[in-house]
């Protein structure tokens, strides 16, 4: 009977998942509104609705920028633990400088639509479209500043230019990609840190593991560290007490120089 049960739910499942399909035109939240739309030109790339939504009370502008790739010359990973308790729940996403001047952050989310909640249960089962937000830091750090319950660090990474290049330009090119084919979020297979390692796999030379950090991405700068991918020789310990920056983030937040100011360390 246990076993007719359990078949019977299965079937139910495979069934409801079979007549429902991703798709890029729901009522989404405001911020989540608009998908950025990328052309690349030679050495430039040109971005339709950058994101530069105020940190506190999430109200979105869209911005149209250019960037030329060669002056592309920092990438730096973002880990924001849900809980100053216990890090292995978190967001991570990332940010490239261009000439410590500009910089892009991209960050992989699971979209909503208006009065959705995010939820890690519901994420599990096709609740949500998956999508790229390409932003500002004022806009995507300074959120995670304000709002979130845990920790925040900014890591320097330890990559050649052409390596930084390879992986903005994939990151942007899939962003691309999900307006025409999109994919639903999933908590386990298809989530912020899942997507930002297959991007970085092909440039690094020795094997990341998968299962701890894509299910607990709060523990990702460690495995940064042990693969010596963050750009300072220290400890993970001094690593992690140098490079955090929450409350720099909040104290800057009305500051035009808001990407300077969250990475003195001194």
């Amino acid at each position: 009977m246990f076993l007719l049960i359990l078949l019977v739910l299965m079937a139910a499942i495979t069934t409801w998942r079979l007549t429902r399909h991703p798709r890029d035109d729901r009522n989404w939240i405001a911020e989540q509104r608009r998908a950025p739309t990328i052309r690349f030109e030679g050495d430039s790339v040109h971005i339709t609705d950058l994101r530069d939504a105020d940190p506190r009370t999430r109200a979105p502008v869209w911005l149209e920028r250019s960037y030329d790739l060669r002056k592309l010359d920092s990438v730096w990973l973002v880990v924001a633990p849900f809980s100053e308790k216990w890090r292995g729940p978190a967001h991570t996403f990332v940010s490239f400088g261009f000439g410590n001047r500009d910089y892009v952050a991209v960050s992989v989310e699971a979209r909503r639509e208006a009065g959705e909640e995010y939820g890690v249960v519901a994420g599990a089962f096709d609740r949500f479209e998956i999508m790229y937000v390409i932003g500002t830091e004022h806009d995507l750090v300074g959120r995670r500043a304000t709002l979130a319950e845990g920790p925040l660090y900014l890591y320097p990474i330890r990559a050649t230019p052409e390596a930084i290049r390879a992986l903005f330009v994939s990151m942007l090119t899939r962003g691309n990609t999900l307006r025409e084919h999109p994919e639903y979020y999933n908590t386990l297979t298809n989530n912020c840190t899942s997507n930002l390692l297959a991007h970085v796999r092909p440039l690094v030379r020795r094997r990341i593991p998968t299962g701890l950090v894509t299910i607990l991405p709060g523990y990702a700068d460690a495995v940064a560290k042990r693969l010596d991918l963050i750009a300072d020789d220290g400890d993970i310990a001094t690593v992690r007490a140098r490079y955090r920056i929450d409350d720099r983030a909040r104290a800057a937040l009305d500051s035009a120089d808001f990407s300077t100011l969250i990475r003195r360390t001194e």
